[in-house]
């Protein structure tokens, strides 16, 4: 199997993540701050933007959002307030321009991003990377020709949680993995039944994406993936109860989503078996670790333990790990190759490809 998560990858990043919130804003103080835009304000979260606004590594020149009345919606939330709105065309022609933040509705995700890679911009890419894979595989195409960085919203990339989990992994705790249990669900309001059940894929394809980066990270490429998509509520033809199966030569693992789960956010869960241990994080968010190894190993114990997690703030180590590599102070952990394949996965665990 071959993954994502490299022995550089994981001691780099895990030092860099860790460090990212005591370390970095002394460092980053005395560096000339990069510019950042953004174009769309769809993304659920907002405080995305409020990460970038807050940071010493960026200035945030503006926010293109074509729709009045979405603009009218989000103007006055912290996270956009303040912030110029001008158009795509003055976004490109800022002065200094180095990155723009593509939170667009999904189906314009993947052409918005081409245009700022097109354009001469590094990008962050919300999830998922739209509804066919070809587009997407242009998109890192002309990323590689044009040396720009594309760094994709998967949500567990840089909790502390996974950054133990490659740290075991890696440094050969948890032995031969050979399960994966991933859950990633929640109640959808009728409002975003509505607007998700235009893709096929399904709570899969919207949600189910952030724990598949993960899993493919961990595993690699599957063998196969097999789909169970179900539909439980009538009327509007959203695949609301969504289960996957990857397998793989030693392992499997399955992927659960689904739009139904009442308090869903608290039973989301990573679960990693290996022959030498299983580590288990729920909820993701804030993380709950609980660790069982078959020896000791380093400051861990044999037998089960909660392992305490720093506390961990969404989208700071995005924003901390893209500043880095765009100076040139780090490679890029998720290359072009990797982004790819999750995606072929997503859209095959979805049902679509």
């Amino acid at each position: 199997m071959t993954a994502t998560w490299t022995r550089r990858h994981v001691l780099g990043t895990a030092a860099g993540v860790l460090a990212a919130g005591v370390l970095r804003p002394a460092f980053a103080a005395d560096k000339p701050r990069i510019r950042v835009g953004q174009i769309g304000t769809s993304h659920a979260h907002a405080s995305k933007l409020s990460v970038y606004r807050d940071s010493p590594d960026y200035d945030v020149v503006g926010i293109v959002e074509p729709d009045d009345a979405r603009w009218e919606k989000a103007k006055e939330q912290p996270a956009y307030r303040g912030l110029t709105r001008m158009t795509e065309e003055q976004l490109f022609n800022s002065a200094g321009l180095a990155v723009v933040l593509v939170e667009t509705a999904v189906e314009d995700l993947v052409p918005t991003g081409t245009r700022c890679l097109e354009a001469g911009f590094h990008i962050h890419l919300d999830k998922p990377a739209g509804p066919e894979l070809a587009p997407f595989a242009k998109l890192l195409e002309i990323s590689t020709a044009r040396q720009r960085i594309v760094q994709m919203g998967y949500m567990l990339r840089y909790s502390p949680a996974t950054r133990l989990l490659q740290r075991l992994v890696k440094e050969g705790a948890m032995g031969d993995v050979f399960e994966v249990t991933a859950v990633m669900s929640k109640v959808v309001s009728a409002g975003e039944r509505k607007s998700l059940a235009k893709f096929p894929g399904g709570m899969m394809f919207e949600l189910g994406c952030h724990v598949i980066d993960s899993v493919v990270g961990l595993l690699g490429k599957p063998t196969r993936i097999v789909a169970f998509p179900q539909s439980v509520v009538p009327g509007d033809g959203l695949r609301d109860s969504m289960l996957a199966v990857f397998e793989y030569p030693k392992a499997t693992a399955t992927v659960r989503s689904s739009g139904l789960e009442v308090d869903g956010g608290n039973r989301r869960q990573f679960v990693v078996c290996g022959t030498g241990g299983t580590l288990k994080t729920e909820p993701l968010e804030p993380p709950v670790v609980r660790l069982s190894l078959a020896k000791a190993h380093g400051e861990f114990k044999k037998g089960t333990q909660e392992v305490p997690m720093p506390k961990y703030s969404r989208y700071v180590g995005d924003a901390a790990d893209m500043a880095a590599v765009i100076r040139g102070e780090k490679p890029h952990d998720y290359p072009p190759a990797h982004d790819l394949l999750v995606h072929e996965c997503v859209l095959k665990a979805s049902g679509v490809l």
